[in-house]
């Protein structure tokens, strides 16, 4: 028995079920061609390759499914972007050893793998992690010319990278279906930000409508669901090569779909709540999902508009109280619990503590807040951030520190209440002991027995 993750970008739910297992035939040679009505099945029979028509749609299009699950899950469309009209659809690999799909009577090239590399003994096959892979079968050194899994659609699978080859520029990103009856793309997509700290972000259209937050050494900032668990591990990469965000299953073996219902479990949902809209609460302001309003600004600061903020509308977010004085020095106040600012204008450093990190935001009059690049263990690295914060909201569980950057006199007037209560409890205390020191005197004075009167010695000369 196996168990397959499933992350459908419809909503960027992570699904999980359990699969049957059967034998089936694997593979498509340059001799042979697959039409409408057969299939290429993986070894085991957990995904199938074949020819579908969507809900009430006519179009033909060519995608891989889970074989044994009744209600078929689409996970991949190879001509998502042209379709074919009725089922005149034709499989097969071409004289250049590229997969290519065509109409039958006319010969035309819909859909093609486009690959540059030639292979002698060009095969294709369908493995059992729902990869398409198209290779030369009589060279053991070549491996895959081209894959599907580089080519993501709606559904992130087990084993799939999400994010950028550095050396080639490619993005693996993902894309919603425009409908359930056109799988061609939507208006979302889910990208890994290439940015100095990268981030998950799901696009709607041109604006970002949801942010994962940077990786933190345990998770996304704000996406605490994605957290260590029995079924499952998650992959952050960012080297020179490469940066890519990917899940594995710890224990194929493992059944988590109920074979009464045949129905998906939910995992996590993200957008999860009102304040996971990006930007809800506009620059230097902090979503609270408890508060009323959620939108409150960050301490020491105050709304840009107030009539506006208090008819609900956050758009214009905060300034500060007092503006900063770079060169005479600034300070820093703590923040706990939060999913941390955008990092589109941030700057990180693997190898500095957190005391090196202030100061190096310190040196810089933009920088505006920092905290440690890694949260494992007493924490390391180094993040900051220039500019206006923005998308900052509470965390109810594994939020992150964030030190934001106020005018000097702002953390000495925060230090000196402080100060005070001490002193004055300092006073008190001594009051008090000094009290009960004269009353436990006083009451043992009065205690002690009358003695005979001793006259002093003199000694006269």
């Amino acid at each position: 028995m196996g168990v397959i993750l499933l992350l459908t970008f419809i909503s960027t739910n992570v699904l999980i079920l359990h699969l049957k297992f059967s034998n089936a035939l694997e593979s498509i040679s340059p001799s042979e061609s697959m039409g409408d009505g057969k299939t290429l099945v993986s070894k085991e029979g957990t995904f199938e390759l074949g020819f579908f028509s969507p809900g009430i749609s006519n179009n033909s299009y060519l995608g891989i499914w889970y074989k044994n699950i009744p209600l078929r899950t689409i996970v991949w469309v190879a001509n998502r972007r042209n379709p074919i009209n009725g089922t005149s659809g034709l499989l097969k690999i071409d004289d250049t050893g590229n997969l290519v799909l065509l109409i039958k009577n006319s010969n035309v090239v819909v859909w093609s793998s486009n690959s540059t590399i030639k292979a002698q003994s060009p095969i294709v096959q369908l493995l059992d992690s729902g990869n398409l892979v198209l290779r030369d079968k009589q060279d053991a050194n070549t491996g895959i010319i081209w894959q599907s899994f580089d080519y993501p659609c709606d559904t992130l699978l087990p084993g799939m990278k999400l994010g950028w080859d550095l050396k080639t520029g490619f993005d693996r990103r993902l894309s919603s279906w425009k409908s359930p009856d056109n799988p061609s793309p939507g208006d979302f997509t889910w990208t890994l930000e290439l940015q100095s700290n990268p981030e998950g972000v799901n696009w709607k259209g041109s604006n970002k409508y949801y942010r994962s937050g940077p990786w933190n050494g345990i998770g996304f900032s704000g996406a605490p669901e994605i957290k260590a668990n029995p079924l499952f591990y998650f992959n952050f990469v960012s080297n020179d090569q490469e940066v890519y965000y990917s899940y594995d299953l710890k224990d194929p073996s493992v059944i988590t779909r109920s074979e009464d219902t045949k129905s998906w479990i939910l995992y996590a949902s993200v957008p999860r709540d009102y304040c996971d809209n990006y930007g809800l609460c506009g620059v230097n302001g902090n979503c609270i999902i408890s508060a009323m309003p959620v939108c409150q600004c960050l301490e020491k600061f105050k709304p840009k508009s107030v009539e506006a903020w208090n008819t609900m509308d956050w758009s214009q977010g905060c300034v500060r109280n007092k503006e900063l004085e770079c060169q005479k020095g600034d300070g820093f106040i703590k923040l706990d619990g939060l999913k941390v600012p955008d990092a589109t204008h941030s700057w990180v450093n693997k190898t500095m503590n957190l005391k090196e990190c202030r100061a190096k935001c310190l040196q810089n009059c933009s920088c505006t807040a920092y905290t440690n690049l890694d949260i494992r263990g007493r924490g390391s690295g180094c993040a900051i951030w220039f500019g206006d914060l923005i998308d900052i909201r509470q965390v109810p569980i594994g939020g992150q520190t964030l030190y934001v950057r106020l005018h000097a006199s702002e953390i000495e007037a925060k230090a000196k209440p402080k100060i005070r209560i001490a002193v004055i409890t300092t006073v008190t205390i001594a009051v008090v002991l000094g009290m009960l020191m004269a009353i436990y005197y006083i009451r043992k004075s009065k205690a002690k027995p009358a003695g005979k009167l001793i006259r002093p010695i003199a000694i006269c000369h």
